[in-house]
């Protein structure tokens, strides 16, 4: 009966995700039964949280189409010595005042649960700035060094340029450069003939900086 209950459970979610995981596999197979287990209270209150957690897209920003604003990532559960359980999650957003709100709305549940709960330092949030004077000198730049319109895009990503906003909060800034495939993988690799296009728009906007 577990087995037809999953070869159902299997079939539905495959049937629901089929635009966007065309590829999902669900597998399964018996084990031995472990040394021991969770109380039964408590493995119900643990499941229950974690299943109240929110886990993916919060919210979706308002002035960019498609941008992710904020989201938060249920990373990862591990069982360490001493019976601990370590739970991490993950939160990010262009606005630091709606990442610090789900940081507190992910504490308190947790607190509900009588956890302990640590908030450790973040990527700062860094909103897009339609009206950046450095965007449209870049912009401008790189249509008259290729010949063509850059497309320029809003990333839901952690980036240095929060740190940097958080300590000079009046700075101008965009983030580009080469062409960078498969990033934080073991595969990642640079498209080399993007790399002297990236370095002739660095130093044409660096000339004009001073001037605009």
């Amino acid at each position: 009966s577990f087995i037809e209950y999953i070869n159902s459970l299997t079939s539905e979610i495959k049937n629901e995700l089929k635009s966007t995981e065309p590829n999902l596999y669900i597998s399964f197979e018996k084990i031995s039964l472990p040394e021991y287990s969770l109380k039964k209270k408590f493995q119900r209150r643990l499941l229950n949280t974690l299943h109240a957690c929110p886990n993916g897209v919060i919210e979706m920003s308002r002035e960019i189409p498609g941008l992710v604003e904020t989201s938060t990532n249920l990373a990862s559960i591990n069982f360490l010595e001493d019976n601990y359980i370590e739970i991490v999650t993950s939160q990010r957003s262009s606005y630091e005042s709606a990442k610090k709100n789900l940081c507190t709305q992910i504490e308190s549940l947790f607190m509900l649960m009588n956890a302990t709960v640590i908030i450790t330092d973040t990527y700062p949030g860094w909103a897009p700035n339609t009206n950046s004077q450095i965007l449209q000198i870049t912009e401008n730049l790189y249509d008259k060094l290729f010949d063509k319109k850059p497309l320029v895009r809003a990333i839901h990503a952690g980036l240095e340029c929060g740190l940097f906003l958080k300590k000079y909060p009046w700075l101008d800034m965009i983030s580009f450069g080469p062409t960078i495939k498969g990033a934080h993988s073991p595969g990642e690799r640079l498209e080399i003939n993007s790399v002297e296009k990236f370095w002739q728009l660095l130093i044409g906007v660096l000339e004009k900086i001073p001037g605009a």
